[in-house]
């Protein structure tokens, strides 16, 4: 039997991150980094994503590259796709996380800002799954883990956010539906769904405080925000052999909030 410890360890892998520049897909990078994988940063912001890909290289002692793409435009992801097998000859893991919010009364929401949340989310999560799972059912093995949100599973109060709550659902049914259909290709495909959780863009709000923040904590058994890196044990886990037996799983790490 191997030793269990050896089942999370990613030497010589090749794991692309998607929304990796900052906040929790970086985060999640340098983790994966830090068990032993080779990381791609793929981002829309080629200068963040270069400055994390390369404290990631210089810290973990793995190699880190940058790559500018929107997740949204088919050609991109394609050409994004070949240019990391062109370098590193496979791909063994995406983290699918590249996302956006924004929060409008469903009365009032543009479809311009409908159609902006849907788009990225979740039309962007299926267009990576895509490219890489071709790769990844030629090699015969990977992993997926793709960011959905405790949103995909209640409804956030007192914010009103239905596109990103929407979108955030249909990436969890797609995860069950690429677990289906590539399970006979030894890939196995999970999301993870995060809580409130204090990045650089939230801690703002989080030091203000208020009533919103009051009622975001009051339905937290927990009492606080997650931080970015209690993302990394479970996607090293995901990523790892580790999961060997986990498939089409929404894993929710959001201090107790869907336990309520």
């Amino acid at each position: 039997m191997t030793n269990i410890l050896e089942q999370f360890k990613l030497d010589e892998k090749v794991a692309i991150v998607t929304g990796g520049a900052m906040g929790l897909g970086k985060a999640m990078a340098t983790a994966l980094a830090q068990a032993g994988s080779n990381i791609v940063i793929a981002d829309i912001n080629k200068e963040i994503a270069d400055e994390t890909a390369k404290e990631i290289s210089d810290n973990e002692n793995v190699e880190a590259i940058a790559i500018k793409v929107d997740v949204t435009n088919p050609e991109d992801v394609n050409q994004m796709v070949e240019a990391v097998v062109k370098q590193f000859k496979k791909i063994d893991i995406l983290v699918n996380n590249a996302g956006m919010t924004i929060n409008a009364k469903a009365e009032e929401m543009s479809f311009e800002d409908w159609n902006k949340v849907i788009n990225l989310n979740l039309n962007g999560i299926f267009l990576v799954a895509q490219s890489v799972g071709r790769v990844m059912i030629k090699q015969g093995y990977g992993s997926i883990i793709n960011t959905s949100s405790m949103s995909g599973l209640i409804a956030n109060k007192p914010q009103e956010q239905c596109s990103y709550n929407a979108s955030k659902a249909g990436v969890i049914m797609l995860t069950k539906s690429l677990a289906m259909e590539w399970s006979k290709y030894n890939i196995k495909v999970n999301t993870i769904a995060p809580g409130y959780m204090k990045t650089e863009l939230t801690k703002p709000f989080f030091d203000q405080g208020g009533e919103m923040i009051k009622d975001w904590m009051g339905f937290t058994p927990m009492g606080r925000p997650g931080t970015p890196n209690e993302l990394g044990g479970i996607v090293v886990y995901l990523a790892s052999d580790a999961s060997s037996f986990a498939q089409g799983s929404v894993f929710t790490i959001d201090g107790g909030y869907t336990a309520l």
